[in-house]
């Protein structure tokens, strides 16, 4: 099986949670709009795929992280060479503080990982209703976990990687759900602990709105796989 391979971008430039699509705008701003990963529309139309450059705060600092092709097209941006990026509004000189590509193996092993997942957003209008029509917090674990499993699999759909056998996924731990508010629009997110068959990459996002900093997924042990 071939390795995935990812790249981070880190700056030393702090960022503020809600100031991620601000960030995202400003980067797609100064690499331009020609590439489609970097804002995921053709033309009119939404790109319904995993996406494969994402914008995070990492450690509080503004971040991209980028796998599969997405680590090529992000060389449009060094190329520019422009980092004074317009964030709401201020504009910031950014700095480059680290750069870090690797491959990683994404497949289905024999023991399960641990991960933890934040700010991740499972539940559509539809699936908020039902979410919320259980009464069972057992009931509504399993229930997150067939929704966590589904992101999993979409992940994989859109990296391309397709996998023999059966992907496990078991939540160990459940925090306080919460309110965040992206686009105006109040969301309900989740923190949690999980366990999976599947080797998944520091830092990926999955779930809605991967791209702008949601469902960071957290390997327990960084250094396993």
């Amino acid at each position: 099986m071939l390795e995935t391979k990812t790249l981070i971008v880190r700056f030393n430039n702090d960022l503020k949670s809600f100031e991620i699509p601000l960030f995202r705008g400003a980067v797609i701003s100064a690499s331009g709009y020609d590439d489609v990963l970097y804002h995921n529309h053709q033309g009119d139309n939404y790109r319904y795929s995993y996406p494969l450059i994402q914008y995070k705060r990492i450690d509080k600092k503004a971040s991209i992280f980028c796998i599969g092709s997405g680590t090529e097209s992000i060389g449009k941006l060094f190329c520019n060479g422009e980092f004074e990026f317009q964030i709401g509004e201020r504009k910031v000189q950014m700095e480059i503080d680290t750069i870090k590509a690797t491959k990683y193996l994404i497949q289905l092993w024999q023991t399960e990982l641990t991960y933890r997942v934040v700010r991740w957003l499972p539940l559509n209008t539809e699936n908020y209703h039902r979410y919320n029509a259980i009464e069972s917090l057992t009931e509504r674990i399993t229930f997150l976990e067939h929704i966590l499993t589904s992101n999993l699999l979409s992940m994989l759909k859109g990296l391309g990687i397709f996998i023999e056998g059966e992907l496990t996924v078991k939540i160990t731990a459940l925090d306080e759900p919460y309110i965040q508010t992206y686009k105006g629009v109040k969301l309900m997110a989740f923190n949690c602990n999980f366990k999976s068959n599947l080797s998944i990459p520091h830092y990926a996002g999955i779930g809605k709105n991967a791209s702008n900093g949601f469902g960071i997924v957290y390997r327990s042990n960084p250094q396993s796989h």
